[in-house]
Parts: C-alpha cells; sequence; structure tokens
C-alpha cells in the first residue's frame, strides 16, 4: 500500500471523521488522529488549508498532499487500492476477503481456476483487528491478526488471485448457467461459481443512546480503536465470552483499569482465557448479573448507566470508552431473498440442506447453498464454530466442491 502514515483532522462529534477513521482501520492503515477540538494550532491548520473554513475531516498524506471529507471510494483510489477487476468473467467469484474467503480463493487459484476476491472492508476479516490469534495451528508463539491478514493475503495474491477493496456488492442474479454480481457502483461481473463468506458483523445492546455515541466512545474492536485511550482511567468491555475477554486483557495496555460487564452470572470464555483473566484483579474488575440500560454524553460518551439483575442497583459508570463483544450477526442480507437461511439468518448449506426439511430440488454439495452454483463458508454459514481455523478448513472444504462443481459444468 502507498500510503501507511497519515493524520486525520477531525472531531469526535463528527460523523464522516468517525467513518473515515472505520474505513482507514479497516484497510489497517495506519493514521494519527488529531482532535481539533482539543488542539488550537490543528484547528488554525485545518483552517488555513480549507481557505478559512473549518472542514473535517482533513487528512493529510507523507507527501503533503489532503483530502476534505472524502468518501470512502475517493480515499479507496488515494490509497492505491484496486477498484475495478480486469476482466468480466470468472471461473469463481468470493464475496468477503477473511480467512474462508481467502482460503477458498488460494486452493482454487492454485487449480487454475479464475478467480475474484471482492471485499468491502478490510482484507482478512474480523481476523485482522483481533489483537492476538493464539489458538492457529503451527503458531506457538501467536501471531497478531495484521499479521494473518497480510500473510494470507500475500500468499493469495502469489497464485494469481484478483482482489477489489472497498467496494460492496449489492445483489446477485442467479441464471442456470452463470451467477451474476452486481456491485454497488453499477459494475457487475459474471462468474460459474459464488462463494458467499461474507462473515457476521458484531451485535449491538439496543440501548438507550447507543446509535448516539458508536465511534464517539463505542467501539467494535479494540485493537483498531483502543489505542485512542492511552492512559484512560477507565475502560469498559461488555460481554462475557472468549472476544470480551481476550479484548479487555489487550485493553489493559492503555487503559489504567478495565471494567468487564458480565450479563450472566459467569464467564462462557474458554477457561485458559478466564484464568488469564481473573489472575488480575488488580486492572481488571468483573461485575456479574449486569446489565446496560444507558448510554450518556454530549457528542462523545461521557458514562453508562448499569443496572445489577439481583439487587435491581442502579450505577452510573464514568469510563473513556465502551468495547462492545456479545457476538455477532451473520452478513447475509444480500441473500436471504435467493438462498435458505436458518431463522437467525445464517446461510444453510449441504447436509443442513438434504436432511433438515429444506425442500430442495436437488441434492447440494458439500458447502453448497439451496442456489446451484453458490456456496458458502465461514461465519456466514449455519452451524461454523465462528473460530480462524475453522474458517480456514471450511474455506478448503468449499474450494473442494466448487472444483468438483466446475468439473461437472
Amino acid at each position: 500500500m502507498s500510503h501507511t502514515n497519515l493524520t486525520v483532522y477531525g472531531a469526535h462529534w463528527c460523523p464522516d471523521c468517525r467513518r473515515a477513521k472505520k474505513f482507514l482501520g479497516e484497510q489497517l492503515v495506519h493514521f494519527d488522529w488529531v482532535d481539533i477540538e482539543k488542539d488550537a494550532d490543528a484547528r488554525a491548520y485545518v483552517e488555513k488549508v480549507n481557505q478559512g473554513k473549518r472542514i473535517i475531516p482533513t487528512i493529510v498524506f507523507a507527501d503533503g498532499s489532503f483530502l476534505v471529507e472524502p468518501s470512502n471510494a475517493q480515499l479507496a483510489q488515494k490509497l492505491g487500492l484496486q477498484a475495478k477487476a480486469k476482466m468480466q468473467f470468472y471461473d469463481l467469484i468470493v464475496i468477503g476477503a477473511g480467512p474462508a474467503g481467502l482460503t477458498t480463493a488460494i486452493y482454487a487459484a492454485r487449480e487454475g481456476i479464475e478467480t475474484l476476491v471482492i471485499e468491502r472492508s478490510g482484507l482478512g476479516g474480523q481476523a485482522s483487528i483481533t489483537g492476538a490469534i493464539d489458538n492457529f495451528p503451527g503458531f506457538p508463539e501467536g501471531l497478531s491478526g495484521a499479521e494473518f491478514a497480510e500473510r494470507v493475503t500475500a500468499q493469495a495474491r502469489r497464485f494469481g488471485v484478483e482482489i477489489l477493496q472497498a467496494q460492496e456488492v449489492e445483489r446477485i442474479e442467479a441464471t442456470d448457467d452463470y451467477r451474476i454480481v452486481h456491485l454497488r457502483d453499477a459494475s457487475l461481473y459474471c462468474a460459474r461459481a459464488v462463494l458467499l463468506a461474507t462473515g457476521a458483523t458484531y451485535r449491538k445492546l439496543n440501548a438507550r443512546g447507543e446509535d448516539d455515541f458508536i465511534g464517539a466512545g463505542i467501539h467494535f474492536c479494540a485493537t483498531c480503536d483502543g489505542p485512542f485511550y492511552k492512559d484512560a482511567a477507565q475502560i469498559v468491555v461488555i460481554g462475557g465470552g472468549n472476544s470480551a475477554v481476550e479484548e479487555a486483557l489487550f485493553l489493559t495496555k492503555f487503559a489504567k483499569r478495565v471494567t468487564l460487564i458480565v450479563r450472566g452470572e459467569k464467564l462462557t470464555a474458554s477457561q485458559f482465557a478466564q484464568e488469564k483473566i481473573l489472575a488480575q484483579p488488580d486492572t481488571i474488575e468483573i461485575k456479574f448479573n449486569t446489565s446496560v440500560t444507558e448510554f450518556r454524553g454530549k457528542g462523545k460518551l461521557r458514562s453508562i448507566v448499569i443496572q445489577n439483575a439481583k439487587t435491581n442497583a442502579v450505577e452510573e459508570l464514568h469510563s473513556a470508552a465502551v468495547f462492545i463483544f456479545i457476538g455477532q450477526v451473520p452478513n447475509s442480507q444480500l441473500v436471504r431473498d435467493l438462498v435458505a437461511c436458518d431463522e437467525w439468518g445464517y446461510v444453510k448449506t449441504g447436509h443442513d440442506l438434504a436432511h433438515h426439511g429444506e425442500r430442495v430440488a436437488r441434492v447440494p454439495a458439500f458447502m453448497e447453498t439451496s442456489a446451484r452454483g453458490i456456496f458458502a463458508a465461514g461465519d456466514v454459514r449455519a452451524g461454523s464454530t465462528k473460530q480462524v481455523a475453522s474458517a480456514v478448513g471450511e474455506g478448503a472444504s468449499a474450494a473442494i466442491s466448487i472444483r468438483e462443481f466446475l468439473k461437472g459444468e
């Protein structure tokens, strides 16, 4: 990537600033954040480059050039991200560049299958923004999510996989012979097979005030946004599973104290993760049987209101930030009218379709959906285990099924 050291001038209350920060974080681009409301020199600089106007975000690049209120497409172009494919027709189009999607692409491309990957966010999926991956086989010391994403992306490109970034698929059209993928920018690409590897999105609490502070104190990625809270007196993490525990541990690098809010009476994380967090009582406090009822602030989050389910006691916690890790929602909206999904929206494949009462005109292949030639793998698929290692395995399995499908075409 040609630009990896940027300065983003903005303010916490600015929605375009939050969008730009999110986009840069997804693309794993390093940037320095400067709040013009706290820095008079920065405020003067923004006014100077904008002919006296205070327009944010103003994003300054290492070569001195800058963009003012750029769209994601403009940022993608400036960063040199590929936004147009070289061809119109491919053997396989993979939607999603997480562990499952990129693994499928690697396996397919190695066998000469012309493969295009389309990704709307960052390469590597949610794995790329994980602080540390400790349970991936072959890495006894663990590796960072960013390193994993860089390695698997480089491997895919080594085998000739074409990758479009910052592009969103709007719909998929299936005919007897082809699958047509329509992008939001009105371009379209055709393939003999499509893999859905769109993953899942972090679930929100839906508490009062939550939407007002997303990106302005409420976050879903500790790796992306934790460094903005260096030396904070307190950070709150919500959730009791592996993600919440691991991210709470990670955030102790920045905050003096981390409070973990758990709705149930015990943690649901692995025993290993529980032992790690319980070994840090001086830096991490756990509040069980507790839920968040409200987020408060003015432009930026200032505090949260919590309630104990057993005592009904209400407490207001002042926190620099809140990180929410309470599960996921599958990114299947794109295909819910096209393929069979379960009651939660996860895409059904193979065995589930053939044996769980779905009416299908044919027996689908392993990892194939109810629509012929459309496959699914990773977090979006019903029955997936939401682990990096299993997503990689599903990607390999999907590639083998796709290879057999293409042979019969």
